[in-house]
């Protein structure tokens, strides 16, 4: 085989339709859009998932999950990725200077998946159980120190001010009204 006899398999490549070009192409006159209607039009279509009014597909399942934005911050490391590094001392920068992990990864934790049979010492990077387990088996260690969890702002909740009892004047009793005495004589309203 050479590069210049190098073709495609037979079968695998046709070539395209030409439509709106006569009858004996099979493709002619509607050009595949059959008779009249809308889709039969040029800029005939509505929209991607538009079902005539009903409620379309995509809006009749329901919403379910979502994906994480940081979701690549934190790199899986398998035990057999490990086995096939150079470093002895492996950190975070080591893991990305060998590309196994990627570059913009924030931190990396190793799971067990496959054999590690070389001494390692693992600095500043999580380790599940059977990881950790697997890497001291081998004779190497784990140094991670774990970051105190983040501590909550207590909100203070506003005092409220004593009640004054003694400043607030007490209810106006028995004021007369503006109308009370209209029609009496002046006499009896004194």
């Amino acid at each position: 085989m050479k590069l210049n006899t190098l073709k495609p398999a037979p079968g695998s490549k046709s070539d395209r339709h030409r439509v709106g070009r006569g009858i004996g192409s099979g493709w002619g006159k509607t050009a595949g859009r059959g008779h009249k209607g809308q889709r039969a039009r040029s800029g005939g279509f509505h929209k991607v998932g538009f079902e005539g009014g009903q409620m379309p597909l995509h809006r009749r399942l329901p919403k379910r999950g979502f994906t994480p934005l940081t979701r690549d911050d934190i790199a899986q490391v398998r035990t057999s990725e490990l086995q096939g590094m150079q470093a002895t001392d492996i950190d975070l920068a080591a893991l990305k200077a060998e590309k196994v992990v990627p570059h913009g990864a924030l931190a990396a934790k190793v799971i067990l998946s496959g054999k590690l049979s070389r001494k390692i010492t693992l600095k500043e990077v999580k380790a599940s159980k059977g990881a950790r387990a697997a890497i001291e088996a081998a004779g190497g260690k784990v140094e991670y120190t774990e970051l105190p969890p983040p501590v909550k702002k207590e909100k203070k909740k506003k005092e409220k001010k004593p009640e004054q009892a003694e400043e607030t004047p007490p209810p106006a009793a028995a004021k007369p009204a503006k109308n009370q005495g209209a029609g009496k004589p002046a006499e009896d309203q004194a």
